[in-house]
């Protein structure tokens, strides 16, 4: 395929650990690739006053594909930068696959299932108004006057908006990625039972879009009988398709069920550009030097080779992965039953390379 043009971010915390662990194995699959780092997050807030600078975003939009670590948030209430990246790059669909690896302490096996997330809109459209302001006031005497339900007076409000072209977008894009990628069903997850205009609207239009493609099977499940189900029998889905928030909240269950964050690759996809990167975006607690699993961000690695057109070096690098934690020797401390022996973002990253470079 030639050689490809990426964009890398280290990022914050353990970021540039890991973001580096990976940007190594993608290279041990042979693949050409010219890395332009780009800066950004917390770190360079305070010399260029935004966590998302203009020039990554130009870097993003000239290379079409990023590599990237965990963004902080510069400060409290502040944009989250993962959701600015989103929306100023129109990165609408999240890709989220969960699947089981043999070696991994985790009471299902098995399990591979994809989420499907609709990233611009819903209760993350980050429109919300203050309660006990003049604007919040106003707004909830016009909700009284039209709907005839009364809103506490103390509230604050979020505006939660979802549209039919938002929707479809996305269900296209899922029912697409089914068939690319050997899916036989999408289940998409609501609560148009209660929210009849808003989750309602998006099943009605996903609903639509099914239609268009009768060799996938459909069905749906309200929200809190698809976590239920998730649990008790998490082989009976394949793709779920949701709305940004019940996506968000939905894709961390199903990485527990195959032993957590640390395995969870992920991806943020728009119609002509895409960024990759671990599901725990932004890290909660950093785990000291060279003590972070890079493992999630190599499989985001391998999902970025098959995105660029190199499926052979991505099922390679994905192999790789597989016998490392299999073998449950050089693993680090989120995935073994115990943190005694854990190895060190180095050693893990050397043994996949090892193992890499043998097949």
């Amino acid at each position: 395929m030639g050689r490809h043009r990426i964009t890398l971010v280290p990022g914050d915390g353990a970021g540039p650990e890991i973001v580096e662990a990976a940007r190594r194995a993608v290279e041990a699959t042979g693949v050409g690739i010219d890395w332009e780092v780009q800066e950004a997050g917390a770190a360079v807030t305070e010399r260029e006053g935004t966590p998302v600078p203009e020039r990554l975003l130009a870097s993003i939009r000239a290379n079409r594909v990023a590599l990237k670590g965990p963004l902080g948030v510069p400060s409290p209430g502040a944009p989250n930068p993962n959701v600015t990246l989103r929306t100023e790059l129109d990165l609408y669909a999240g890709v989220r696959p969960c699947r089981s690896f043999p070696g991994v302490p985790s009471p299902y096996e098995g399990v591979d299932v994809v989420v499907i997330r609709e990233n611009t809109e819903g209760s993350y459209t980050g429109v919300e108004l203050e309660q006990g302001t003049t604007e919040t006031s106003e707004l909830l005497g016009f909700i009284e006057r039209t709907t005839g339900e009364r809103v506490r007076p103390d509230s604050g409000l979020s505006i939660k908006a979802i549209s039919v072209g938002a929707s479809r977008r996305i269900a296209r894009f899922a029912f697409g990625y089914a068939r690319a990628h050997g899916r036989r069903k999408v289940t998409v997850g609501h609560k148009a039972n209660i929210m009849k205009l808003s989750d309602g609207l998006f099943l009605e239009t996903t609903r639509a879009v099914a239609a268009e493609h009768p060799d996938i099977a459909f069905e749906d499940r309200i929200i809190d009988n698809l976590a239920m189900q998730l649990v008790q029998r998490p082989d009976a889905f394949d793709l779920l398709l949701l709305p940004n928030l019940y996506a968000d909240i939905v894709a961390d269950l199903c990485a527990g069920l195959v032993g957590g964050l640390g395995l969870a690759p992920a991806a943020d996809v728009g119609d002509d550009r895409a960024v990759f990167d671990a599901q725990h975006a932004i890290l909660a607690a950093d785990p000291g030097p060279d003590r972070a699993n890079p493992i999630a961000l190599m499989l985001a690695g391998a999902m970025m080779l098959r995105h660029v057109g190199e499926p052979e070096a991505a099922d390679r690098l994905e192999a790789a992965v597989a016998a490392v934690v299999a073998e449950g020797r050089v693993v680090p401390a989120d995935l073994k039953p115990t943190p005694s022996g854990a190895a060190s973002t180095a050693q893990v990253r050397d043994a996949v390379i090892r193992e890499l470079l043998s097949r």
